[in-house]
């Protein structure tokens, strides 16, 4: 049946795995919500990504036929199926925001239940709707999500803590995420998978580099102690107008950080490799220049949304 309710459904199902979504929803939380919680969320989801794809490429199993399936999306047809990347963080980030704000904000357990219910069962039947996934996929991405979050939900303290007050984090963090990069790709042909997973493991790092540094100008983004646990409760015209002037211009911040970036490490890249770059799209597609320019590139948006953005809202006064 051709239902067009459910293909915008699915539609909106899948967004909740992609680019823009992350790109609104971490900076929401961050700027307007709760610093601590947002850092936390970004540390679990750049873990859960990183698996997902490292297995992925280790596993190698195709998408789903074409025909049978009939293929409502091709953005990441090039990468490997197993097992669902989307399914991964649909079920990691709803699970880690009910695990980490229950308690520390005031809702009622069961509207957390239902949400990360609701989030969750979207995004895994969108990638089945959507044709680019098996059954089996979406169960092992959702399995393998539980696992990870079993893992990192008790260290995710010792993390954070670590990035903001030890000494030499930045150094650490850096050399890090560069290397889990670089020992990751073993691919033969070139998918969408490694500038994806250089993207989040930049964006990781300069989450993590800008949170340190945050701390250490004594930036306090996290809300004080005193003031937890934390209620949605007083939501008036003037804070909403606020939460969405700080969106509104952050991610254009963001968006612009992302651009200059991009212009500017492309051509060095292809410039230190000796790469030809008439045709930018080719020289992209090359792992000497799409590793450097996804890394250095996400890695200055993460660090925007962490410590520019805010500075720029403190000193505009709409922090």
């Amino acid at each position: 049946t051709r239902s067009r309710f459910l293909y915008y459904l699915f539609s909106l199902g899948t967004e909740l795995g992609n680019e823009l979504f992350y790109i609104l929803f971490f900076p929401f939380c961050i700027w307007n919500l709760d610093a601590w919680l947002g850092r936390r969320l970004i540390i679990i989801w750049v873990w859960v990504m990183y698996l997902g794809q490292c297995t992925k490429d280790v596993i190698r199993w195709p998408r789903p036929a074409s025909p049978p399936v009939v293929k409502l999306e091709v953005f990441y047809n090039s990468e490997y199926s197993m097992p669902s990347t989307h399914a991964m963080s649909g079920t990691a980030i709803p699970l880690a925001l009910l695990l980490l704000s229950y308690g520390r904000w005031q809702y009622p357990l069961v509207f957390g239940l239902i949400l990360a219910f609701c989030w969750c069962s979207l995004v895994c039947c969108s990638r089945i709707y959507m044709g680019m996934h098996s059954i089996l996929d979406v169960i092992a991405g959702f399995l393998y999500a539980i696992l990870i979050l079993v893992v990192f939900h008790p260290v995710v303290d010792v993390i954070d803590n670590f990035n903001l007050t030890y000494k030499y984090a930045p150094l650490i963090i850096i050399s890090l995420h560069l290397a889990l990069g670089i020992f990751s790709f073993t691919l033969d042909t070139w998918s969408t998978s490694r500038g994806d997973t250089a993207q989040i493991l930049g964006c990781g790092a300069g989450v993590a580099c800008g949170s340190h540094v945050n701390y250490i100008m004594g930036l306090k983004l996290d809300p004080p102690p005193n003031t937890l646990p934390l209620s949605l409760s007083s939501l008036t015209v003037t804070v909403f107008g606020k939460a969405i002037l700080r969106l509104l211009i952050g991610v254009i911040v963001l968006l612009l950080t992302r651009v200059a970036m991009k212009k500017a490490t492309i051509p060095l890249a292809c410039k230190i490799f000796h790469i030809p770059h008439d045709d930018v799209r080719k020289a992209r597609q090359r792992m000497e220049v799409e590793l450097p320019y996804r890394y250095i590139t996400y890695g200055m948006v993460g660090f925007s949304l962490m410590f520019i953005v805010p500075c720029l809202f403190h000193f505009t006064g709409l922090s």
